[in-house]
């Protein structure tokens, strides 16, 4: 999951630094493959962390906050770009990003899936 997203967020804090519009749309692009190939695999790590029992609750509790935060952006960065004309909002995300990527790397790291320590061994038949 970090190995797309630093890359993606560093791409949305170049975008407001590129000198023509053919170049800040080519990085929004580059971003927007990068950006979301974690989604399945972050879904099915925090559903074989979680209890059966327990996925659906799960699956909201994460999907809520980014949802929340799907809505309050736009107002924050309508504020930002009010006191500048300056594409802060750009900036701030990619910084608000990388943080929240660092630290879900640094808190999960040594976390591992039920059964993730046992190796596989092949069987020559």
């Amino acid at each position: 999951m970090v190995f797309t997203h630093l890359p993606s967020s560093l791409l949305l804090i170049a975008t407001p630094f590129m000198p023509t519009l053919g170049w800040a749309l080519a990085l929004l692009l580059a971003r927007s493959a990068l950006s979301q190939m974690d989604v399945p695999t972050r879904s099915a790590y925090v559903m074989a962390l979680v209890p059966p029992r327990e996925r659906p609750a799960a699956a909201s509790i994460t999907a809520v906050p980014r949802s929340l935060m799907a809505a309050v952006s736009p107002v924050l960065a309508g504020y930002l770009l009010s006191r500048s004309t300056f594409s802060w909002p750009l900036i701030a995300a990619g910084i608000a990003k990388i943080l929240y990527d660092v630290l879900l790397y640094l808190i999960f790291r040594n976390v591992r899936l039920p059964g993730a320590s046992q190796r596989c061994a092949v069987r020559s038949a």
